[in-house]
């Protein structure tokens, strides 16, 4: 499949004209049924960072802290592409209820997990249904508006992607808090049955004019190898250094399994009449950058929504509910970014000025955060924040119109669908990275802090246990236990408890600043990207058809 303009014309005007016609009532209903379903996916990718110290004081599994947001991210990944063919073959509908049914379905045991590998399988499974919806979304609206609406209606979808990230973390925290953390996922159901009447009753069931796609060629290898890719290299990223060495068998025979599994994704995608991502489009160095920053912001989104949490609640004693409002903020940063960034774009055209200033703030709010230690006010890790969120939202409307004016106009819905995808996948391979990281760090920089007389008085399992999972932190009740054992061993229960606190307190501080240190030197790449961004065909003003 080659972006040939002359070659692309005829179907461009067929694609420009492809939308239901409806009466506007039940139009704008439809489109209330599609932004609540992305608003319940949405907000499952940020509800659970507040969460999460209470939920591994309940289940254990410190070691995998970042996992249960890595299942839903590597799921949503993975069908992102390929949901995003099959729809083109058999319509939006069909996706939207089954996603919407998957999503609930891994709601329930989600919320009724007894173990941390109970909560990352279901969390998978509700990523799969996030996933579908999430893409289905995006092309929905070309589905129900004329090309001179979508604009004006597809701000809409960044607008709920702004609430989710605002009320997200804050409202879990608020469940938490006040009920369990069991009802963040629970509570999906009663929420999303009424979403799945809507769109059943509503939406149109149509089937978009895609003639080069047929059930005969659809690309079952591409599905798979791609599949096989993300998972492979994924899982060896996030146990390397905890569960596995980095030279160890597992870590190295998956790795290069993932490796494998991607050259042959490149191969069959190089060989088939419908590929599930065109190769051709990399070529395009617009898109090609684009890719990366994507990438590197998505790093950027889901490292500071999961690990600044885990230093307000475990270093600066917030509650659940408190770190998740100090992190509303930076998502209303994010929001003022994406609008202010639109504003410059539609009045200069400037894009790789307008690139550099994003990339730019991005790198040095996470450049301040990594610098947060025990002495670090509230008001300062804020600010940080909202400096890295306003670059992180300044980024996808520059990059999402580069990318839609530098590729034919037929393409356009996929390439900008890839700029989704791609950003999950930075997301997912930074979340596995630094969660690795963290473990390493905190347990390398708690072992140089103990002193002499803590590790005399606590059996060495104990410590072991403590170094895995730092939970006395998050919860004040298990003090009483620890002074209870140091009394056995006839030391100062109070004092001894008390070094031991100071300790973990420190130990994570450094270990969350060498996180975020890591994700800063990793962000700063996507500055580098930015000059090689070629000024793309077309207009900012006024997005130009080949």
């Amino acid at each position: 499949m080659t972006f040939d303009p002359k070659s692309e014309t005829a179907a461009d005007q067929a694609d420009a004209s492809d939308f239901v016609s409806l009466p506007r009532r039940q139009l704008l209903v439809a489109l209330s049924g599609v932004l609540l379903a992305l608003l319940l996916a949405a907000l499952s990718q940020t509800i659970v960072a507040t969460a999460m110290p209470r939920i591994i004081i309940d289940l254990g599994g410190f070691d995998r802290y970042t996992w249960a947001t890595t299942s839903y991210i590597v799921a949503s990944a993975v069908a992102i592409p390929i949901v995003g063919r099959l729809s083109d073959l058999y319509g939006r509908r069909i996706f939207f209820l089954l996603g919407i049914t998957i999503f609930m379905i891994g709601s329930i045991p989600a919320g009724l997990s007894q173990t941390m590998s109970q909560l990352i399988g279901f969390r998978a499974i509700q990523g799969l249904g996030g996933g579908i919806i999430m893409t289905t979304s995006l092309a929905a609206i070309a589905d129900l508006f004329p090309p001179e609406e979508r604009g004006k209606f597809q701000g809409l979808v960044a607008l709920v992607y702004g609430m989710a990230s605002v009320l997200g973390p804050t409202l879990g925290g608020f469940i938490t808090d006040n009920l369990s953390w069991n009802w963040i996922f629970l509570f999906n159901v009663p929420a999303g049955i009424p979403v799945l009447l809507l769109i059943a009753r509503t939406f149109p069931q149509n089937t978009p004019n895609t003639p080069e796609v047929t059930q005969r060629n659809l690309d079952y290898p591409g599905m798979m190898t791609l599949i096989c890719a993300i998972i492979s290299i994924l899982l060896p990223l996030s146990w390397a250094g905890v569960q596995y060495e980095w030279s160890s068998p597992q870590t190295i025979g998956l790795l290069a399994f993932g490796l494998v599994m991607t050259v042959a994704f490149v191969v069959v995608e190089s060989r088939s009449d419908s590929p599930i991502m065109p190769l051709d489009v990399y070529r395009n160095r617009v898109m090609a950058v684009s890719v990366v920053v994507m990438c590197l912001s998505g790093l950027a989104l889901y490292g500071s929504i999961m690990f600044v949490p885990l230093f307000f609640q475990g270093v600066l004693d917030a509650s659940a509910t408190t770190s998740g409002s100090y992190l509303t903020p930076m998502m209303l940063a994010v929001v003022f970014g994406a609008i202010l960034s639109g504003i410059l774009l539609r009045r200069t055209g400037r894009y790789r000025r307008q690139a550099f200033f994003s990339t730019g703030l991005m790198t040095t709010g996470m450049l301040l955060l990594s610098a947060m230690d025990e002495r670090t006010s509230f008001a300062g890790a804020v600010g940080s924040l909202v400096i890295m969120g306003i670059g992180l939202g300044g980024t996808l409307p520059v990059f999402t119109m580069a990318v839609q004016n530098s590729v034919p106009f037929r393409f356009r819905g996929l390439a900008t669908s890839m700029l989704l995808f791609y950003r999950l996948v930075g997301g997912m391979m930074g979340l596995a990275v630094l969660g690795a990281v963290l473990t390493k760090r905190f347990s390398k920089r708690l072992e140089g802090m103990l002193s002499e007389n803590v590790r005399a008085s606590l059996p060495p399992d104990r410590l072991d246990a403590i170094e895995k999972n730092p939970r006395v932190l998050f919860d004040p009740s298990t003090t009483d236990t620890l002074r209870a054992e140091f009394a056995e061993v006839e030391v100062d229960g109070v004092q001894m408890t008390e070094m031991l606190l100071d300790s973990l307190n420190s130990a994570l501080a450094g270990a969350v600043g060498d996180t975020l240190t890591v994700g800063a030197v990793a962000i700063s790449l996507s500055v580098v990207a930015v000059l090689f961004l070629d000024t793309p065909g077309g207009s900012a003003h006024a997005p130009k058809r080949e």
